[in-house]
This record gives C-alpha cells, structure tokens and sequence, in this order.
C-alpha cells in the first residue's frame, strides 16, 4: 500500500526557512516521480516542484524559482522542499503525491499525501 507522510510544516516569519519532508512506503522511489503541490484558502491548487527519483530532474513553479530546493534521499524513500525566503503568499496546505513523471507533472498524480500547513506570517 502506498503511504505519503508530510512533516515540516509551521508557522515562520516572512524571509524564514523550513524544510518539508515526504517519507514514502509501499513503492520503490527509484521508479517513481514525487512532487509537492499547495492549496492556499480560496484558491485551486498548484504544483510546486517535482523530481524525478530515477535521474534527479527538477521542476519548479516559476513563483518558487530559486527560493524553494526539491531533492530525495532514495536510501530513505524520503523527498524534501527546502524552503527559503518564504512570503506569506506561500502560506498553504501543502501536499507531497508520487506517480510516473508524465502525471506529476500533469497535476495528476495518483497518491497523496494528507498535506501538512506551512503558515507565513510575522
């Protein structure tokens, strides 16, 4: 069965860093594709990055461009976003979800994590 946890998530300060963790069983990473999405209140869903776990390819969203870092840890079947200069436009529920590249990238993964809140605010 396939199981994605979030972890990280909180409250920090407009500029502040946090790292968000996804740790998942019940699949082989080195064969999948994982990407972090967020729902703001109101608002639709959008992804934010995605890597590919076989060759290491990144994507990001263009609104987290060289603020936010995508890696894995295959060893550890765990992704991380890295989170730097956070807004409080960045506040959102964020969630990890896996599937093949084509549909991470596509928005429509088939697994999902339950979503962790990560809140921007002074």
């Amino acid at each position: 069965q396939v199981q994605l946890v979030e972890s990280g998530g909180g409250l920090v300060q407009p500029g502040g860093s946090l790292r968000l963790s996804c740790a998942a069983s019940g699949f082989t990473l080195h064969y999948s594709a994982i990407g972090w999405f967020r729902q703001a209140p109101g608002k639709e869903r959008e992804g934010v990055s995605c890597i590919s776990t076989s060759d290491g390819s990144t994507y990001y969203a263009d609104s987290v461009k060289g603020r936010f870092t995508i890696s894995r840890d295959n060893a550890k079947n765990t992704v991380y976003l890295q989170m730097n200069s956070l807004k409080p436009e960045d506040t959102a529920v964020y969630y990890c979800a896996t599937d093949q590249l084509e549909a991470v990238i596509a928005g429509w993964p088939h697994y999902w994590g339950q979503g962790i809140l990560v809140t921007v605010s002074s």
